[in-house]
């Protein structure tokens, strides 16, 4: 995610705030120029500020304070490119579930904002035709056991997901390394975009060549992977344990690991950062200058050279406030290659902006 300020006072903003923190003017996100926009209030409408030329309003979900992106004043819709994705969301009479459904927004939220980035195709659900992208926000509840996963270009999360302490718990049953709401997203975005990208496309062969044959049984191989384990040395080769399951789950945690490393080098970008270790003579591979958005990077190999130290100091930065790494990950040569894969797939130019 770059870095955002507030365009009356020039203070940095996060890309969630409705206001600035220093000087209170409203913001909204524009998901057209991609940018958090300065606001003031004009008759029924906003205008962005000391520009005054563009209209806009509020989603709809401003209301119940689960999004701040903009839809033209001139627009018929109701809901932002993002909400408007949303086919079910849990009853937000119930505070809890209220707060959950906020905090699994904003994850989605940062999602969209990628795929806008890369220029990936998505619209929403066309029930009469069944296809297109769709979100289902649900809780379990009447003895009914809510499975977070996609089918069919719908993605559903089961809304305990956003409840830290349930997310931990479901972390330590599952033996994870890893588990966010953002995450979630991620992953299930790949296998929709493996039905849109890879399936009956000229990419097929080569995906199998990299992560096999995604033909054989998918329920038999999750089955052995829950009864059996990952293999002994599934680190060789994937880049988690789970993506040793089955072909389908290489990719999509192959393709949530390179939106990991992508947004957090935008990140870094904005914040400029670099990184010269303070240690004699330190081995190659540990500095890097983040000189370059990663979303317009086409080359692979740069973003590898700099998420290594980028993924070390987060590592480091998080073990002094007693945290758990932040990237508890390894990228060998093999996971490395499917990386690129997913990389060349979705940048051959570079994103926009």
């Amino acid at each position: 995610m770059k870095l955002f300020q507030c365009s009356h006072c020039g203070r940095p903003a996060y890309f969630e705030n409705t206001h600035c923190s220093h000087c209170r003017t409203q913001l909204g996100f524009d998901p057209q120029s991609l940018d958090l926009l300065a606001l003031e209030v004009q008759e029924d409408h906003f205008v962005t500020k000391n520009e005054g030329q563009s209209a806009f309003r509020y989603c709809e979900n401003k209301k119940m304070d689960g999004c701040n992106w903009l839809i033209p004043f001139s627009a018929s819709n109701r809901f932002c490119r993002a909400c408007a994705l949303n086919r079910v969301i849990p009853d937000l009479a119930n505070p809890a579930y209220k707060k959950r459904w906020q905090t699994i927004e904003i994850a989605k939220h940062r999602l969209i904002y990628a795929l806008l980035r890369w220029n990936l195709p998505f619209s929403p659900r066309d029930e009469a035709t069944g296809k297109g992208l769709g979100f289902d926000f649900k809780a379990s509840q009447n003895q009914e056991n809510v499975l977070t996963g996609h089918a069919f270009g719908i993605i559903t999360m089961n809304i305990a997901e956003a409840d830290d302490v349930e997310r931990a718990m479901a972390k330590r049953q599952m033996d994870e390394v890893y588990r966010t709401v953002l995450g979630h997203f991620r992953h299930e975005i790949g296998h929709y975009y493996w039905d849109v990208l890879i399936a009956e496309s000229d990419h097929l062969d080569d995906f199998r060549t990299l992560f096999g044959d995604e033909r054989v049984s998918y329920a038999a191989a999750l089955e052995t992977h829950y009864q059996n384990g990952a293999p002994s040395n599934w680190q060789q080769n994937y880049i988690s344990s789970y993506a040793s399951s089955h072909p389908w789950e290489d990719w999509a945690e192959t393709w949530a690991h390179y939106l990991h490393l992508v947004d957090t080098l935008e990140t870094a970008f904005s914040f400029g950062v670099t990184i010269n270790p303070k240690l004699e003579d330190h081995p190659a591979g540990i500095s890097t200058l983040i000189s370059e958005d990663a979303y317009l990077c086409s080359d692979f190999s740069k973003l590898l050279q700099q998420w290594v130290p980028l993924a070390l100091t987060l590592n480091s930065l998080n073990r002094s406030m007693g945290l758990q790494d932040s990237y508890p990950f390894v990228i060998s040569p093999v996971i490395a290659k499917k990386l690129a894969f997913v990389h060349d797939l979705i940048c051959p130019g570079g994103g926009r902006f």
